[in-house]
């Protein structure tokens, strides 16, 4: 039965510190390399924390690394270019979502939203921006939770 470690890392900085060093330490790997793989399978999202989860064999001390991907609110916060969401997000907008920076957050989400249908999946990063204080497009993300559901970006989401 291999030994399973999971752990939330910086994208493409992760380190010997905690929580890697501390857990790989007896189970008698290189951790150098093993850093050193995870960091090459992460650099996609630098910046972001990205769920990691190790299936060691603590026989051969052979290892496989599955990358997660960063929470929906992760991704629209790298996408909209902003720190962090807002205080207060009925009141102050912290940035903007476009529509492409919305499909390419669904895409990347693909396997963990609900939706079946793009234009489902990018509603529900749309909707993710309501407790976020994001905009997209330039509207509040309940009125183009609206204007997706009327049908506003049809052409765009079709897919």
């Amino acid at each position: 039965m291999p030994e399973r470690l999971e752990v939330l890392v910086d994208g493409g900085k992760a380190t010997a510190g905690p929580p890697l060093g501390p857990a790989l330490g007896p189970l008698g790997l290189n951790i150098g390399q093993v850093l050193k793989d995870i960091n090459e399978k992460t650099k996609a999202f630098d910046g972001m924390k990205v769920p990691v989860i190790l299936l060691i064999d603590t026989k051969t001390k052979d290892y496989t690394i599955e990358v997660g991907t960063p929470p929906v609110s992760a991704l629209v916060l790298k996408e909209a270019k902003v720190e962090k969401g807002s205080g207060t997000p009925n009141k102050a907008s912290v940035g903007n979502l476009t529509l492409k920076s919305a499909i390419k957050v669904a895409n990347i989400k693909k396997d963990a939203l609900a939706g079946r249908t793009l234009k489902a999946r990018v509603a529900q990063v749309v909707g993710t921006c309501v407790s976020m204080g994001v905009t997209f497009e330039g509207l509040s993300a309940k009125e183009a939770t609206k204007a997706i559901a009327s049908g506003k970006w049809d052409k765009e989401l079709a897919g």
